[in-house]
């Protein structure tokens, strides 16, 4: 009776997997349908005190919902594998709505028909879509998930095979059920070094003999490899065992690609690599950045300009000394340069040791305690972008004595230069600025650095951006 009800588990998890991605492009389609209708019917009896027509709105949800759900399907975005991590969802999400408006208009351009819909309603339809598609997929996500760790759906069904600390080692790693797999059976290889087994070669012919009878019979979709890399002897007799199977055949990862979330093979020519980490940022991005950060930079310079006057004389006024500090910092790719500021402090060092400002410094003037609570110490810094030695948004430069201290102490804080340094940047906004009187503080600063670097997007700097003017997190700890 338990086989049974079992196997009959087994057949509806493997069932769901097979209509799932029409499932998932039906609740999209649905999604689409159901805010367009929903926006008309509100704006309508706003606007007229009626119902809309009901042809009209009809074919309007039905045309972006069939672009939003065809734009999905070319990226590939309607397979299971995509629904396992709420991971870079919403942004996909995102993309592909935008993609799908640009579409829409373009259609409505071409054909002549841009009087036919109410730019009202998609309009609105575009801006109330943001957040119901996001809220959408990521439900989808978090059922399908769920779903893949309770069994009910099944991503993918495994067969192992391997000596067994390394079957074990990669099952306890990576837990294969939490990503849909379904392990469907495992076979263990006799190690070589087994002093009872006088005849290697025939052994480990037998073992596979024995496992490929086995997958047969189990039918699975894939066959797993638990192997190091470097047993090549036993790793191409594997294959070479499974070629004759209908299944996918896939070499476990090394542990050293644990440390890394998107290892890649790249093939250039003749050669194969596996490429473990790429350029924080690609050349179109690096491109991207730089063009925001010039027109940004220049046009609150001309804005600020005022501003800036202003605070020189008080600055002057206010006590003896220059009115802009200029200290050493690394920039990008830790070649180093010269920060401007508005000087806050009696004290202008650059030396081999520095002594951080805290909180209640008699070394802090008083407009300079000003301008730190407010952040408009750091206004200078725009020329500093404008001449590219720095950004609007990266993780905040530290004066030269600072960072070679921390590089002795924290593991991979040089990465953080990776990028250049910015004004303002994700650890600044999330509270973490001010002084770094442990070595925990400036870990868990470096943490939030490193987080940016990994997960950069334009749009994330303009978050940022928005955050470091609104948010009261970005005035927290100020000195």
């Amino acid at each position: 009776m338990n086989l049974a009800a079992g196997a009959a588990a087994e057949d509806g998890a493997n069932a769901w997997r097979h209509w799932l991605g029409l499932v998932t492009a039906a609740t999209d389609a649905l999604v689409v349908m159901a805010t367009v209708g929903l926006v008309s019917l509100v704006y309508h009896l706003q606007a007229y005190g009626g119902v809309p027509a009901d042809q009209t709105t009809l074919e309007l949800a039905t045309m972006l919902a069939a672009i939003f759900v065809f734009i999905n399907a070319m990226r590939g975005r309607y397979q299971i594998a995509n629904y396992l991590s709420t991971k870079g969802q919403i942004g996909s999400a995102f993309t592909v709505w935008n993609m799908t408006m640009v579409a829409f208009i373009a259609i409505l351009f071409l054909t002549k028909t841009v009087e036919h819909y109410s730019r009202a309603v998609i309009l609105a339809s575009y801006l109330v879509g943001i957040p119901v598609i996001a809220l959408a997929r990521s439900g989808m996500v978090r059922t399908v998930s769920l779903a893949s760790k309770t069994g009910r759906i099944t991503s993918e069904r495994v067969f192992l095979i391997g000596r067994e600390p390394d079957v074990m080692s990669f099952v306890s790693r990576h837990q294969p059920w939490n990503i849909g797999f379904a392990i469907v059976d495992v076979a263990f290889l006799r190690s070589a070094d087994e002093r009872r087994i006088n005849d290697p070669a025939a052994a480990l012919a037998a073992d596979l003999a024995n496992a490929v009878a086995n997958c047969r019979i189990k039918r699975p979709d894939s066959v797993f490899i638990a192997l190091p890399w470097s047993d090549q002897e036993t790793i191409d007799a594997c294959v070479d065992a499974f070629m004759n199977l209908p299944v996918a055949i896939h070499l476990t990862p090394e542990k050293i690609m644990d440390r890394f979330e998107t290892p890649h093979i790249v093939r250039t020519g003749s050669l194969s690599s596996l490429r473990l980490t790429r350029p924080a940022l690609s050349v179109a991005e690096v491109a991207l950045k730089r063009a925001f950060d010039i027109v940004s930079a220049s046009l609150i310079l001309i804005l600020t300009a005022p501003l800036l006057l202003i605070v020189a004389a008080a600055i002057r006024f206010d006590s003896p000394g220059p009115v802009l500090f200029r200290q050493r910092r690394y920039g990008f790719n830790q070649q180093a340069f010269r920060i401007f500021k508005f000087r806050t402090m009696t004290t202008t060092d650059d030396g081999n040791i520095i002594v951080q400002a805290t909180r209640n410094d008699a070394r802090i003037t008083r407009i300079g305690r000003v301008l730190r609570r407010y952040n408009l110490d750091e206004l200078p810094q725009l020329l500093n972008v404008v001449a590219g030695q720095m950004s609007l948004v990266g993780p905040r430069p530290h004066a030269l004595a600072h960072d070679q201290e921390f590089e002795r102490k924290i593991a991979l804080y040089a990465r953080r230069h990776n990028v250049k340094p910015g004004i303002t940047g994700w650890a600044q906004v999330n509270g973490l600025r001010g002084e770094t009187d442990t070595d925990e503080k400036m870990a868990k600063r470096v943490a939030f650095d490193h987080w940016y670097i990994d997960n950069w997007s334009f749009w994330l700097d303009i978050a940022i951006l928005f955050r470091t003017v609104l948010s009261k997190k970005a005035f927290m700890n100020a000195g």
